[in-house]
C-alpha cells in the first residue's frame, strides 16, 4: 500500500536552499525540492516569480499575524492548500490581487 510513497524518486524530498529577498533582507529558505516546484506553479499561474510570490506571503502572513515563526512550515502548508484545490485556491489568490 505504501509503496507509491515510499518508491518515489529520493530527488523529491531532498532538500534545496534558496536566498529570497524579503522586505530588503536576504534569508534562506529550505524546502524539499517538490515544495519548489508546486511554489514555481504557484508563482507562475499568478504571473510572479517565485522570490515575488514568496514575499507576498510573508508580508501577508505579518499582516495577518502579527508575526511568522516558522516561515517555511507556512509555505508547506500553502502548498498542500494548494494541492488540495488548485483551482479553487488560485481563483481566490487571483481575485485577492486584483
Amino acid at each position: 500500500m505504501c509503496e507509491i510513497f515510499a518508491k518515489q524518486p529520493q530527488e523529491n524530498y531532498k532538500f534545496i536552499t534558496r536566498s529570497i529577498r524579503i522586505d530588503g533582507h536576504v534569508t534562506s529558505v529550505k524546502l524539499e525540492s517538490s515544495f519548489w516546484l508546486i511554489l514555481e506553479e504557484i508563482a507562475s499561474a499568478q504571473d510572479m516569480t517565485v522570490p515575488k510570490f514568496i514575499s507576498t506571503v510573508y508580508q501577508e502572513a505579518l499582516e495577518y499575524n502579527g508575526e511568522v515563526n516558522n516561515f517555511a512550515s507556512l509555505l508547506r502548508c500553502a502548498c498542500l492548500t494548494y494541492a488540495r484545490q488548485p483551482q479553487a485556491t488560485l481563483s481566490q489568490a487571483l481575485n485577492e490581487l486584483s
